[in-house]
């Protein structure tokens, strides 16, 4: 996430951040900054798991300048000319910023779900990268860049430079090593985290020993509760998926692997620009359906799952986001009104900041007393 002033300047603090807070990375650029939850399956203690630490940074950030955390997922009021290098002498770094440039100056957030066994994991990653353009729908968080509207929802995935440019749907966890090691050998991939694409299988020691699916399509979603609906909505699919072995798209699609690939960079190229509005194509057999029309009947099928599993309440709040919009679309609500992107930053800062304190307040304190 950025951080910044709250009139939504945005100011590269990272290398101060990691320095002096515990549990927060570094990022090329430094006025994002990165935290990572521990791997719970409490969806209560996760909630917690986002606040806390943005509540601890939050007070940090309020001693060294008054500075605070800035909700998007784009240079919404700039400056995206200049790369803000958080480590100089970082050779990866170098190459990220010779390469790419603030086009990877982004926040985001990265869904991890556990799967141990290979190749459920592999068979998880089909599924979820042709459904993935979902995620971004819901999540799209972006729609100003450098004080403008860009057009896009999701501006970031829009400009983000997914890499390499071709990547299959990995048939085996045999496939995924040998296609791994032939990009780093090719030196289209840079080591084994330079695969950017919406959904990757990960683990410690890549690509051999994996244990968890990761989606990064995800535009930063600021409000936790909404951001716990798409992991309960991502979990309950690949639980599906487990029952239901024809969701795997190489066998349950009509369609071939190659125009499954074709079909998906469209959808993705769709949600980008248009979010809950877009018009995608569905991977069963390639028809026309609107986003919000896949995501209320994907939110049907998998309902009975999440109640079975126990995480149901922390689903129903996709319905929210249905029915209000994604946060893309309610600043560009705003925006038609007034456009004054400014301000709405601004408003967003504070909203955020307060949503936080009341689920710590509530929750959080609730469970230490539990």
């Amino acid at each position: 996430m950025y951080t910044g002033t709250s009139q939504g300047e945005i100011v590269g603090l990272s290398d101060r951040i990691t320095k002096d807070l515990n549990g927060f990375v570094r990022e090329p650029d430094s006025r994002n900054v990165e935290y990572t939850t521990a791997p719970l399956s409490c969806y209560d203690r996760l909630l917690c798991g986002l606040v806390r630490p943005r509540q601890r940074l939050r007070e940090y950030l309020q001693k060294i300048g008054n500075y605070t955390i800035i909700p998007g997922s784009t240079l919404s009021l700039g400056d995206s000319s200049q790369f803000y290098r958080s480590d100089p002498i970082n050779p990866y770094h170098s190459y990220i910023e010779d390469t790419y440039g603030t086009d990877v100056v982004t926040a985001s957030v990265h869904i991890n779900i556990g799967i141990n066994d290979p190749e459920l994991l592999m068979q998880a990653c089909r599924l979820v990268r042709v459904e993935a353009p979902l995620y971004l729908a819901l999540s799209a968080s972006s729609p100003f860049l450098d004080g403008q509207a860009t057009g896009y929802h999701s501006t970031r995935w829009q400009m983000f430079p997914q890499t390499p440019q071709q990547v299959p749907f990995f048939e085996s966890h045999r496939h995924f090593i040998q296609w791994t090691e032939e990009q780093l050998h090719l030196k289209t991939m840079q080591n084994v985290r330079h695969l950017w694409t919406s959904v990757r299988p990960n683990g410690h020691n890549r690509p051999y020993n994996l244990n968890r699916l990761e989606l990064r399509i995800c535009d930063l979603i600021v409000d936790p509760i909404a951001l716990l609906s798409v992991i309960a909505l991502l979990e309950a699919r690949i639980l599906q998926l487990m029952d239901d072995p024809t969701l795997d798209p190489l066998g349950g699609s009509q369609l071939s692997p190659d125009t499954l690939l074709d079909l998906t960079h469209h959808n993705e190229t769709e949600a980008a620009k248009h979010s809950l509005e877009a018009q995608l194509y569905h991977w069963r057999d390639g028809q026309k359906i609107e986003a919000t029309t896949w995501i209320e009947q994907m939110y049907q099928i998998v309902s009975p799952v999440a109640k079975k599993n126990g995480f149901s309440c922390f689903l129903s709040p996709i319905k929210k986001i249905l029915r209000n919009g994604n946060l893309a679309q309610q600043w560009l609500g705003k925006y038609q009104l007034s456009h004054d992107i400014p301000s709405i930053i601004t408003a967003e800062i504070q909203t955020a900041a307060q949503q936080e304190k009341i689920l710590e307040d509530k929750l959080c304190d609730a469970l230490l007393v539990a």
